[in-house]
Parts: structure tokens; C-alpha cells; sequence
């Protein structure tokens, strides 16, 4: 699982500073999770194949999490694009972009999908053999969704050694990756934990931003392995914090701590402050296993 962060800080881009917006990839697909002004220009930079987009996740409709997702879009078409394009986010997205494309006399070579979104409930809105998506209901001033990405569990990995030793026929392999023991002949039962190794554990990875300090969350993303959630401020602007519906770090690291998470992701930093790292060590007070995000930075798991 890695996660490329193209842009994290809060309200208007900078010259050195993106709005939100960040490309999850897992079991060989990729994610673009929100998409303020300047994407693509960073998924170039990144080195990220605009072609291997296929779903867009818009968290709420404010612009530093939007304002680059019609030009996104009209820059596939522009490149030729043909695979469908699927968009997620809150209802009037559809309208927005629709908007834009019919004043602007744009035509797509693609079709566009939209699933728009209106539950306060944590539902699922994505899911195929590999990987499950839901949302998670945020606290903000608009209408807002974090989203819980989760690997499905892989299959077991044979043991060659073993299944020759015991002379179990191709047949049964796919049985023994799902799990199943096997009868010999002789009516010998074969348990599967001699057949078979523990797959690779299956990840998670949630996406909270923007969003008050809120523990209606909590058992949504228990024990996620990475979370990534919002820290506009520190705690020295925890009225403000208050007023706007937004986190301190302190908050987010309280939220890491309480859902078991592995690893904490802070972001959507207010640009009032000279330089980030005074948030990983406000957090770090609370939580002790904090990455800063950044423009351009990248994580493996």
C-alpha cells in the first residue's frame, strides 16, 4: 500500500504549499482522494499515469478539496482518454461539473459516472474482489465524508513442500488456499495450517479530513493500520479550532490513539504557522507514531 500526498495544506494554494489531494494505491489500483486546484499539475510531478485514475474521491464540496477536478477531467479527454471515469462525493458535484462542461462547450471522450452521496451513515461505495470503500461520516460545516479504504483477506499461500510431500492432487489446491483441510485417500485429514502459510494481513487506510474533533468515527475505523486526519491547528488555536469546525493535532493524535491505529498521517495544516513540525510533536505527546505529510511525500506500508 502507498500513499502520495499531493497536497495538504489548508484553504488557498501557494507557491510552495497545494491544496488537498493525494493518490492512495492498493492491490495494484490507484485512488485519487479529493482534488484541489493544481492536481494534475502534481500528478505530473509525481510521475502518476493519468490513465490509471479510474475513481476520484471528493471528501466534501468546499474548493481547496475540488476546484482541480474539472480541469483533471478535461485534461483525460484533452490525452485521449476512453475508460470510464467514476466520481464519488456529495450530492451537487454532478451539477457542478456539469455545469462547467456544458458553459465551457466541453466534450468528454469518456463516459463519467457520478455517485453522489447524502447519508449521514457510514455506508459502502465501491467494492470489487480486492478492495471494499466506505464512507466515514465527518463533523464540518458542509456536508462531509472521510473514506475507510480496506484490502479484502488474500488467500492462503500453498505449501509446495508439503503438498508433494503428501501427494495431494492439483485439484485440491485452490481449496487449500481458501482455507480447507484435505481427506487422503486413506481418509488421513490433512489440517490446512500444514498445507498452507498465513497470507500477507490485509491493510486499511482512512481518510478523515476536513473535520472536527468527532468520536462517532471511532468505530468505524477501529484499528485501522494507517490514518490520515486533519490537523489544521494547534492546540494554542483550539477556540478557533472550535469555531470553524476544524482539528488540532493533539485532536487528531487523540483520535489515532483511541481507534488502535498503527500509524498516524497529519495534514490540511493551516499556512499561519512557520513550518509543520510543531504538529508532529503536539501530537506526539498523545500518539506516538506520527508521520508529517507533505507536498510530494510518499509512504509505503
Amino acid at each position: 500500500m502507498k500513499l502520495t500526498i499531493l497536497g495538504c495544506y489548508a484553504a488557498t494554494p501557494r507557491t510552495l504549499t497545494n491544496p488537498t489531494s493525494q493518490v492512495l494505491e492498493i492491490k495494484n489500483k490507484i485512488f485519487l482522494v479529493d482534488c484541489g486546484e493544481g492536481t494534475q499539475v502534481q500528478l505530473r510531478k509525481n510521475k502518476i499515469k493519468f490513465s490509471k485514475i479510474n475513481h476520484i474521491f471528493i471528501s466534501h464540496l468546499h474548493g481547496d478539496h475540488l476546484f482541480g477536478l474539472i480541469g483533471t477531467i478535461s485534461t483525460f479527454a484533452l490525452l485521449g482518454r476512453t475508460t470510464d471515469l467514476h466520481i464519488y462525493g456529495p450530492k451537487g458535484v454532478k451539477e457542478i461539473i456539469t455545469l462547467q462542461l456544458r458553459l465551457t462547450s466541453s466534450w468528454l471522450s469518456y463516459e463519467l459516472f457520478y455517485h453522489e452521496l447524502e447519508s449521514k451513515e457510514s455506508e459502502v461505495i465501491f467494492e470489487d474482489n480486492k478492495v471494499i470503500v466506505k464512507t466515514i461520516p465527518l463533523k464540518h460545516r458542509v456536508y462531509t465524508n472521510g473514506f475507510l479504504f480496506q484490502e479484502k483477506p488474500a488467500d492462503r499461500k500453498l505449501n509446495v513442500e508439503a503438498v508433494q510431500h503428501y501427494n495431494i492432487h492439483t485439484a485440491y489446491y485452490q481449496k487449500i488456499k481458501g482455507g480447507g483441510d484435505v481427506t487422503l485417500d486413506d481418509g488421513t485429514v490433512i489440517e490446512n495450517k500444514k498445507l498452507s502459510f498465513d497470507p500477507v494481513p490485509a491493510m486499511s487506510y482512512a481518510f478523515c479530513s476536513d473535520t472536527a474533533y468527532h468520536e462517532d468515527i471511532l468505530p468505524i475505523i477501529k484499528d485501522v493500520d494507517v490514518l490520515y486526519h486533519e490537523a489544521t491547528f494547534l492546540e494554542s488555536e483550539a477556540a478557533l479550532a472550535d469555531k470553524t469546525l476544524h482539528s488540532t493535532a493533539k485532536e487528531a493524535a487523540t483520535i489515532a490513539l483511541k481507534v488502535n491505529a498503527k500509524q498516524l498521517i497529519l495534514g490540511h495544516y493551516s499556512t499561519r504557522y512557520d513550518g509543520i513540525e510543531r504538529f508532529k510533536e503536539e501530537a506526539e505527546t498523545i500518539f506516538p507514531n506520527v508521520l508529517l505529510g507533505d507536498d510530494g511525500v510518499s509512504f509505503e506500508f
